[in-house]
């Protein structure tokens, strides 16, 4: 009896430890099953990770791409600011070098008014002078025939005197007057004779010596005459000298008509060449047409390659300025920044030209914009179409100066 009991109590020993050990594989069964679980949920997140941390690294490698175009952006806006700065520099010293020669070239002209001045008033002052000589030789011609005619009396009486002695020697005779009544009479008339004679011969001594004044006036009169004569052909001749420097403008319109012919037309007063903006440009438009590059590019090697190839013209040449006009037609401001920008547009594209390096056509090129300021008009009215234009015309040095010289020599 008590053997069974043993045997059952050893019995639920083993059970209770199986149970146990049941238990136990559970829990671990469990924990293994929550360590997978854990361990697919990290992995899955680690992969959410790995693709969130790859975006971003493909983001900032963007990101660093694009810093690096804003960087080399940068270094070329850097270097295009430092070249602008330098041409900025360079346009401030040729403006400053611009100003000095303008300035001197005023004083030039002031000089010039001065010396053209003192001799107006030294011709005018030689005028006067030989106006007062001639007043003054007209009273002694006035005076030389007044004592002429005083002469020819004076002749007249000593004819009479002498008729009247004759008559009276004739008296005499025929009336057999005394001796003595005779020679007193004789005597009187001898007395009035001396006299007379004395008279006449005072008269002819002025007469010569106004002569003598008259010739010594009429030989001054004469080199004074020739003086100013000189002084005016001087002035002529140094007038006519500075009309020849101040007509090389004329000689160079001269030159391009004859070196193009009937190839390009340009203006007959100002030598510049006109090109309709509706062959250029779009309407409202500031972009070059592709297929009027090749028309700008043969009209413009064509007439500034006579500019520069001339050797009587290339000295004189300051500036090539390309100028862009507009209509009426809208704002003041929008046709000037309209007009600015295609005349930008043209010299940028010149400037890619290979002629335009040939030559180092850079230094000459000017872009200007006018709007409407200069339309064309045709009896009073606007000519639109004619007036919507780019212009290259040429610049000489000194233009300005020799301008006002012109002004100054065309003054009455």
């Amino acid at each position: 009896m008590f053997r069974k009991k043993s045997t059952d109590e050893g019995s639920n020993f083993w059970i209770s430890y199986a149970d146990l050990m049941a238990g136990l594989l559970f829990v671990f069964i469990l924990l293994i099953g929550a360590i997978v679980s854990k361990s697919i949920i990290l992995k899955s997140n680690l992969h959410e990770k790995e693709d969130h941390l790859a975006a971003i690294l493909k983001t900032l490698k963007v990101k660093e791409s694009a810093l690096d175009d804003l960087n080399a952006s940068l270094s070329k806006s850097k270097a295009l600011l430092e070249e602008k700065n330098r041409n900025l520099a360079k346009n401030k010293k040729l403006l400053e070098e611009k100003n000095r020669n303008l300035l001197e070239h005023k004083n030039k002209i002031q000089t010039d008014k001065e010396l053209i001045a003192k001799k107006d008033a030294y011709i005018k002052e030689n005028l006067y002078t030989l106006k007062l000589k001639e007043d003054e030789i007209k009273k002694l011609n006035q005076m030389l025939l007044e004592a002429n005619t005083q002469k020819d009396l004076l002749s007249k009486k000593v004819v009479l005197v002498q008729n009247i002695l004759t008559d009276t020697n004739r008296s005499l005779t025929q009336t057999e007057l005394s001796l003595a009544e005779r020679n007193k009479m004789l005597k009187e008339y001898e007395g009035k004779i001396v006299v007379l004679s004395d008279q006449l011969t005072e008269v002819n001594k002025t007469v010569q010596n106004r002569d003598k004044k008259l010739l010594e006036l009429l030989n001054a009169l004469d080199e004074k005459a020739t003086k100013y004569d000189q002084l005016v052909e001087n002035l002529q001749k140094q007038k006519a000298k500075i009309k020849s420097l101040t007509g090389i403008k004329l000689k160079v319109i001269a030159a391009l008509k004859e070196a193009l012919g009937k190839k390009i037309d340009i203006d007959k007063q100002s030598g510049s060449l006109r090109l309709a903006s509706n062959i250029l440009f779009d309407k409202g438009s500031a972009t070059l047409k592709e297929e009027a590059k090749a028309q700008l590019k043969t009209a413009f090697e064509e007439y500034v390659g006579t500019l520069i190839s001339n050797p009587k013209i290339k000295p004189h040449l300051d500036k090539i300025i390309i100028e862009g006009h507009t209509d009426s037609d809208g704002g003041y401001l929008y046709n000037l920044d309209l007009s600015q920008k295609r005349a930008f547009a043209v010299m940028n594209f010149l400037l890619t030209l290979d002629f335009a390096r040939e030559y180092n056509l850079k230094p000459l090129l000017v872009a200007s914009g006018r709007a409407y300021l200069d339309a064309i008009k045709v009896n009073g009215m606007e000519d639109k179409d004619a007036s919507r234009r780019i212009e290259i015309k040429f610049r000489l040095k000194n233009e300005d100066a020799m301008h006002e010289i012109e002004k100054v020599l065309d003054a009455q």
